[in-house]
């Protein structure tokens, strides 16, 4: 079922039960198809567990949002400060995946994310106790950095352990898992700081991790089982540390420059971003053509489904992300709703977005890559709409007005997201899936930072001049333009999915 690469595959080295390794064989051979003897075999606990401990750091992304604003109260965090709290935790997840995904293959794909879900519980109750502003920074960005290890094993050993169309409808879930736990996030967010649950206020929402995580964990250990590459190969660490350099140089300055004033090192560290980046694409060529093993090995790039795949990502999610934050600081900022009437505002979105991914694996068996291609079309529709009815009569905007639009972008969104994870994996080799597990979250998680970056900088640049309603449809009318522009990609894609 996979298409092998240009440099020949590692074998896979597994656990039939829970703490108990296969031995490697003796010489190098194509990993065995999951489910035959030997090979792992994620069953419907397993799977359960593994996004259960998927669900919770997506979903740590965006809940923080809406809690923002009493954060500054409790703690006087200050706008730099605060911006910190967000963006600190987004940073450390995105520029830490690829590493996590290589340890899974290197230690144990299980194992890392028994540590990885263990190290967010904890991290979790750090944040939800944190006594000052600068603690809860510096507990967020260790909590993106769990997250970072937990996240590429759950993607890893559903492409190592499971296979056909068991693996199709597992990453679909996946990636349904993956937006709606964005939309959730805002809605559970500003329900748990109105709760005040046993007058934790904000705290509740990180604290709220801490029992899930764990029964991951437990769950993790009994049902998840054991996928490793049987050749452990070293730490690329010039791949590891020009890479990280290279998302910190592109994500600070774009996330912390407005709150800071955009001084001068904001500028410097932009200009360094191209440097950066095409030093660690040299490096890592060097690394693959001296027969080492690189971080991101150019020849997965070189598959057309995860080239192809990883180009429609950027736009997608990056407007994705761009979208959740502007319209949230628009509902609260412009309307002045409360954090529990911004986040139902969504529901509508998310209700479209549950729906297609649902449909979605059906109709991909039907139409292939068509299906993200409409997706484009009616979330394009969705945004154009609402774009339309903001700068129609703004004065009585309200939730109940918007809801058209939010739905058609959240069926568009559901259609493009969900399968979008099959296309990027479908090629992959079993021995490569933590690796390419977390090329692809990295680029999940760079582009929804890039995206809240980019057009909630804009958005928060322009509403106090041009006004909430012009700034808002200003920032809809790029997402409209990414959407053409994930649409126009998707016609390159092969038309049958695997």
């Amino acid at each position: 079922m996979t298409q092998q690469l240009a440099v020949a595959p590692t074998p896979v080295r597994t656990a039939t039960t829970p703490g108990t390794a296969a031995a490697a064989p003796s010489a190098p051979s194509a990993p065995s198809a999951p489910g035959s003897a030997g090979a792992p075999s994620l069953g419907t606990a397993g799977l359960v567990t593994v996004l259960l401990g998927a669900f919770l750091p997506m979903l740590d992304f965006f809940i923080v949002n809406v809690a923002l604003p009493t954060i500054d109260h409790d703690l006087a965090a200050g706008p730099a400060v605060l911006e910190l709290v967000a963006a600190g935790y987004g940073i450390a997840f995105a520029v830490l995946l690829v590493l996590g995904g290589r340890l899974g293959d290197i230690f144990g794909r299980r194992r890392l994310f028994v540590i990885g879900a263990a190290a967010f519980a904890l991290t979790s109750l750090a944040c939800g106790l944190a006594p000052g502003a600068w603690s809860l920074v510096a507990a967020r960005a260790a909590q993106g950095a769990s997250a970072a290890l937990l996240i590429p094993q759950v993607l890893g050993t559903i492409t190592a352990a499971t296979d056909g169309a068991r693996r199709g409808r597992a990453l679909s879930v996946y990636g349904a898992v993956g937006g709606i736990s964005v939309v959730i996030g805002q809605v559970l967010g500003g329900m748990l700081v109105a709760a005040d649950v046993f007058g934790t206020g904000w705290r509740s929402v990180f604290l709220l991790n801490v029992p899930f995580a764990l029964l991951a964990v437990v769950l993790a250990v009994r049902f998840v089982p054991e996928s490793r590459a049987a050749q452990a190969s070293r730490i690329d660490v010039p791949g590891t540390l020009l890479l990280t350099a290279a998302l910190l140089a592109l994500l600070v300055p774009l996330m912390e420059g407005r709150a800071a004033g955009w001084p001068l090192w904001s500028w410097v560290l932009l200009g360094l971003f191209p440097v950066l980046a095409l030093a660690f694409a040299a490096v890592e060529r060097r690394a693959e053509r001296r027969g080492a093993t690189p971080l991101v090995p150019p020849s997965l790039l070189r598959i057309p489904e995860m080239r192809r795949g990883l180009g429609i990502a950027l736009p997608f999610f990056g407007g994705f992300g761009g979208f959740m934050f502007v319209i949230a600081v628009a509902l609260q900022q412009g309307l002045h709703l409360g954090p529990v009437a911004a986040g139902w505002a969504l529901v509508p979105m998310a209700v479209g977005y549950f729906t297609a991914s649902l449909a979605s694996p059906r109709l991909i068996g039907r139409f292939g890559s068509r299906i993200l291609t409409a997706g484009a079309a009616v979330q394009a529709t969705g945004l154009a709409t609402l774009a339309v009815t903001v700068l129609a009569d703004w004065g009585h905007f309200s939730p109940l007005r918007m809801a058209p639009g939010v739905a058609l972008a959240g069926i568009g969104q559901g259609l493009i997201g969900t399968p979008l994870f099959r296309i990027v994996l479908s090629k992959v080799p079993a021995a490569r899936a933590g690796v390419g597990s977390g090329v692809l979250a990295t680029s999940q998680q760079s582009s929804l930072a890039l995206g809240v970056a980019t057009l909630g900088t804009l958005y928060l640049s322009l509403a106090p001049t041009l006004g909430t309603a012009d700034a808002l449809a200003l920032c809809l009318g790029l997402q409209f333009l990414g959407s053409l522009t994930v649409l126009y990609l998707t016609t390159h894609l092969p038309r049958s999915i695997g």
